[in-house]
């Protein structure tokens, strides 16, 4: 389905006006772009894991430095011209984290845009973050994004 401009509706089924649809949403370690502008997805993840071993492993996840690379793909249908796009995350306990808006500009047909994104955060807590993908304020999709803690006890 395409993404309607009024934000009372959200979603558009018109073919008319049917537009930008996502074609992909990933978070990756690299991307690679060529010449004529293909795309390499290098390691699709949806998780990470802090791994913490000996007599003094800490009980709780302490925070730490987490890259990534978080690359959206969409194609145009009938939509034309600048468009908004949003990445909201949030932490599992549900707290927002840091948005970011990048504009996308649309030629129409199966014309698109890729937007590459490289994320840096400071994770504080294992669980399930969500990355919510937004449109002209119309959610596209969501992106699950698991950290998972294993404290390896090793006893002297």
């Amino acid at each position: 389905m395409g993404i309607g401009r009024d934000e009372s509706e959200g979603w558009s089924v018109d073919e008319q006006t049917g537009g930008p649809y996502l074609h992909f949403a990933v978070f990756c370690e690299n991307v690679i772009e060529d010449k004529q502008g293909v795309l390499s997805l290098i390691r699709i993840i949806d998780r990470t894991v802090l791994t913490a071993a000996g007599p003094d492993a800490p009980e709780k996840m302490p925070p730490f430095p987490f890259s990534a690379t978080i690359a959206l793909g969409f194609k145009s249908g009938f939509a034309k011209g600048s468009w908004q796009v949003r990445i909201r995350p949030t932490n599992p306990d549900g707290q927002p984290l840091p948005e970011v808006s990048l504009p996308m500009q649309l030629e129409g047909d199966d014309r698109g845009q890729n937007i590459v994104l490289p994320v840096q955060l400071t994770l504080e807590q294992e669980g399930l973050y969500w990355f919510d993908v937004f449109v002209a304020d119309a959610l596209v999709t969501r992106m699950p994004f698991r950290v998972v803690y294993q404290r390896v006890s090793i006893r002297r």
